[in-house]
């Protein structure tokens, strides 16, 4: 999969490629649009956690806007952070009861080839090393509008289909 997602994506702003001079994946990176911070990703699993990330952001948001899919990432890397869910990635999404796609502790690994799989690949990526934020990076919890899980927890605003929370 060597290859980053503007190749995939053609209605996606220009942005710098991992290979050119100017890429630089660390948070110094500047893109004028979250479009082209996630059109710039290169597309390889590095790790462990960055695959679980990726895997989080498919399952809870894959049909969502890249906005509401950067909300989805910044709560899991939120939770991992806290020291009131499990210490990495993997770990809060594989806790009981958190994340509705988990099945007896397994992540289901997405269609590598699915364009909405490299998306929330290059977003997980984007996320991690915090080259965006997005308008409710502080939350902790998310649910679909649909749902009225009928929590006292502080409202931070809502993303596409979800509404997020401290």
């Amino acid at each position: 999969m060597g290859e980053a997602l503007a190749d995939l994506e053609t209605e996606t702003p220009a942005a710098p490629a991992p290979s050119d001079p100017a890429f630089d994946e660390g948070a110094d990176a500047d893109y004028a649009t979250l479009a082209a911070a996630v059109a710039a990703q290169p597309l390889e699993i590095d790790d462990s956690e960055l695959n679980c990330l990726a895997i989080g952001v498919y399952y809870e948001s894959k049909g969502e806007p890249l906005e509401g899919q950067l909300a989805v990432a910044e709560v899991i890397l939120n939770r991992a952070a806290s020291g009131r869910f499990a210490s990495t990635v993997c770990g809060v999404l594989k806790q009981r009861g958190q994340f509705s796609f988990v099945r007896g502790g397994q992540l289901p690994q997405p269609p590598e080839s699915a364009r909405a799989w490299k998306t929330a690949l290059a977003v997980a990526r984007v996320a991690r090393s915090d080259m965006w934020d997005s308008k409710v990076s502080k939350a902790l919890y998310f649910h679909a509008r649909h749902v009225s899980p009928g929590w006292r927890r502080a409202r931070v605003g809502s993303v596409g289909n979800h509404v997020f929370y401290r």
